[in-house]
């Protein structure tokens, strides 16, 4: 999920982007920031559960935060956030220190 947000942090768009199985998701950022250029968000927050229940987070989940922040950079856009949902838990990889 993306949630887009305005300069004021206020949200102008929630959109599920992709739906994946239970061990897989893969999302492209082109999918994301198409969004975000025809809402003229200022940032994004993502999010997406683990079926798993266990919100750490993977290496591809890694690799794609830090490739949505790249993106982000490029077409000044702030990825602010972006959340794995567990069962009981969740976890911020901004709290976590990849963004």
């Amino acid at each position: 999920m993306a949630v887009y947000l305005n300069t004021k942090n206020e949200i102008i768009k929630k959109k599920t982007i992709f739906i994946g199985s239970l061990n897989s998701s893969v999302a492209h950022p082109r999918e994301i920031f198409r969004e975000a250029v025809r809402f003229a968000a200022a940032r994004i927050i993502l999010a997406h559960n683990h079926p798993s229940g266990n919100p750490d987070p993977s290496e591809a989940d890694l690799v794609f935060t830090r490739r949505m922040v790249e993106c982000g950079e490029m077409m000044g856009i702030e990825i602010l956030d972006h959340f794995i949902i567990g069962v009981d838990d969740y976890l911020s990889l901004r709290e976590y220190g990849i963004i």
